[in-house]
């Protein structure tokens, strides 16, 4: 589980990160802090962008 401030530091980080919405490869666009929400997209449709809840996020440590 994700919260805003790993979120922003996923967001701002110039190395990338294996983040996961619902089994999917995602990217963040943009982070909420007030609301703890993200505009995502899935890696393989950008095109696809929609607003959740950072706490459905997960960060794959591998």
């Amino acid at each position: 589980m994700m919260d805003a401030v790993r979120a922003n530091e996923i967001l701002n980080s110039e190395q990338e990160h294996d983040v996961f919405f619902q089994g999917k490869r995602i990217w963040i666009r943009e982070v909420n802090s007030e609301r703890s929400t993200a505009c995502i997209f899935p890696a393989d449709e950008p095109e696809d962008e929609m607003t959740v809840p950072v706490s459905e996020l997960l960060e794959n440590h591998s």
